[in-house]
């Protein structure tokens, strides 16, 4: 009889451990995707961390829970095919929030091989065109012409397109560019020094 009692055990521990890791996902899904009317912002380091420009084109760490210190200036490190990188890349494990690193519009969601999962999103004066690479996935409800805050969770950090799967992070853009211009037009500059303060907002 004891056989039985231990079957019922494990048969019991097993499917109450089904049921909370399913209500674990289905919450941490609904927190990171469900659609908001108001914008939804993470506090902390992400939004302490901004750099300290004029307040209509501040400029926030877009990854949840990193600080400038933790930064690293990849900006034209030598990439396949003889490219430069025009970008840099911030760690983090897969599935935390990318943050809309200024206020401003949804411009263009698109997939590429190179990329995978992409986001441009133009800054409030269309000044700015800011570029989110290797997403795992978009938030729910996210559409081009959406506007966004500094600080609104967009995505989650994944390894799509050319990325290794064993290092999730975000390859986060900024280019210099003109209201009215092409999403994908414009001149890149390197936004480690804007993400730590070094280097006011062009």
């Amino acid at each position: 009889m004891r056989w039985q009692a231990a079957t019922k055990l494990v048969l019991w521990t097993a499917t109450v451990t089904a049921i909370l890791t399913s209500i674990y996902w289905v919450t941490a899904y609904d927190l990171l995707d469900a659609p908001s009317a108001e914008p939804r912002r993470v506090s902390g380091a992400a939004l302490d961390a901004a750099a300290p420009v004029g307040k209509d084109k501040a400029v926030g760490i877009p990854v949840a829970g990193i600080r400038a210190s933790e930064l690293i200036d990849s900006w034209s490190q030598s990439r396949s095919e003889g490219r430069l990188h025009a970008a840099i890349d911030i760690p983090a494990p897969a599935g935390t929030p990318v943050l809309a690193a200024m206020d401003g519009t949804i411009e263009k969601l698109f997939a590429s091989g190179r990329g995978g999962r992409t986001i441009y999103q133009r800054s409030a004066d269309g000044t700015l065109m800011l570029y989110y690479a290797h997403l795992q996935g978009y938030r729910r409800g996210l559409a081009e012409g959406q506007a966004v805050r500094r600080g609104q969770v967009i995505a989650t950090v994944g390894a799509s397109g050319n990325a290794d799967p064993a290092v999730p992070h975000l390859h986060f853009q900024m280019m210099r560019t003109t209201p009215g211009a092409d999403w994908n037009a414009g001149e890149p500059v390197n936004p480690y020094p804007l993400l730590t303060g070094l280097r006011p907002t062009p």
